[in-house]
């Protein structure tokens, strides 16, 4: 059974049920208040500033009924309604994660054994299927990667991958990049070389967040396509040598860019990026374009860099990679800020033609949860 009461001083109250106990705040209640005065009904933006709400807001008292919690706040005396799985589903007062480089707890970290169990969408399915869009999203959010295959064998077609959820990112290479290779080629340009697992562009800020890359030819021998999961690698560094982890953390390094006239593009960000309260929101690791490291005090740069092989051994190790071979027609989108994707290299002859773009997390996130809140609003009906 639910109870709910309230601190003499009216500064919080308290909601008790058969599983838990919550404490929240008076300020934190009416600065969430749901009424028409403080959100608009159609968009839920708040209406009012925390300026006009007073600093002395107090709880004067409270009315559950059923599963709906009335609160009467003080000077105001206006009284708000609040559902009880709202506040539960919103609940503060909980215990807090201490360990540096925790993850949200809708991530799942992975390594070679996600091989077989890549995470697929089939492109017509995910055009007029919502439920599909929806499941294959929420891999993608889960798992940091997802393939797409049975797709049009066109020029441009990876566009139709980003419109599944989201907007192209225009970025100095335009709204697409060719990617070529030939192998035995004319002009050594276009090489067959196997690449080391990065994240792209690390050098731009913001990053680009989301990549997809889209197979038109792919004839040679070789060129699979390679993911690992940036996350699991740095967790596995914290748990080898924390001294490793914090040292990736706690500095700076530095990226750049100028392979082209007219454009230099220059960033300072951790290798391992943490939020304040220590969860690990990303990774850059790119060795091609790392710059002059200069932030990392002397006494530390010869930890600073002996974590920084360590961490370039741990992504190389084939434990850590999923392979798989991309298509004409396929194509697969990666979580720029968190999974390091690669290719091998190349023997024989033939061709490979892929096409690649940029986009943002914002857009897949948000088609995602748009899509859950419309199938949630329908089932309730």
């Amino acid at each position: 059974m639910t109870s709910v009461s309230v601190d003499p001083s009216g500064e919080f109250l308290t909601l008790r049920s058969k599983k838990s106990t919550y404490r929240f705040h008076a300020i934190w209640l009416r600065d969430n208040a749901n009424d028409p005065e403080t959100r608009a009904p159609g968009n839920g933006q708040r209406l009012i500033a925390l300026r006009d709400i007073p600093a002395e807001t107090r709880v004067m008292g409270v009315d559950l009924k059923g599963q709906t919690l009335g609160v009467c706040f003080a000077p105001e005396g206006k009284v708000i309604s609040f559902e009880v799985g709202w506040l539960e589903a919103h609940a503060y007062d909980t215990a807090q994660s201490t360990q540096r480089g925790w993850t949200a707890p809708e991530i799942e970290t992975w390594d070679s054994k996600l091989m077989c169990d890549v995470p697929t969408g089939d492109f017509a399915q995910l055009s007029r299927d919502s439920a599909a869009r929806s499941f294959w999203l929420g891999q993608v959010c889960k798992f940091g990667f997802g393939k797409v295959v049975n797709g049009p064998v066109e020029d441009g077609a990876l566009f139709n991958i980003v419109d599944l959820f989201g907007y192209v990112r225009e970025t100095n290479y335009g709204r697409h990049f060719e990617v070529r290779t030939e192998v035995n080629p004319t002009n050594l340009a276009f090489t067959g070389l196997g690449l080391q697992a990065h994240t792209d562009n690390p050098y731009r800020d913001p990053v680009p967040t989301v990549q997809v890359l889209y197979c038109l030819e792919s004839s040679a021998a070789g060129g699979e396509n390679m993911v690992v999961d940036g996350f699991a690698a740095v967790k596995r560094l914290r748990q080898e040598n924390e001294e490793y982890f914090d040292v990736l953390a706690d500095h700076c390094a530095r990226f750049e860019y100028a392979g082209e006239a007219g454009v230099c593009l220059t960033s300072r960000r951790p290798m391992i990026e943490l939020a304040p309260d220590g969860e690990l929101i990303g990774v850059r690791f790119n060795n091609r374009s790392m710059a002059a490291v200069t932030d990392v005090p002397f006494d530390k740069m010869a930890t600073y860099y002996a974590a920084y092989r360590r961490l370039g051994e741990i992504i190389d190790d084939e434990a850590m990679e999923v392979t798989f071979r991309l298509y004409p027609g396929e194509g697969f989108v990666v979580d720029n800020t968190r999974v390091l994707h690669a290719r091998k290299g190349y023997s024989g002859e033939g061709t490979r033609w892929f096409q690649g773009c940029y986009a943002d997390k914002d857009g897949l996130r948000s088609t995602y949860d748009a899509i859950r809140r419309a199938h949630s609003l329908e089932a309730a009906e």
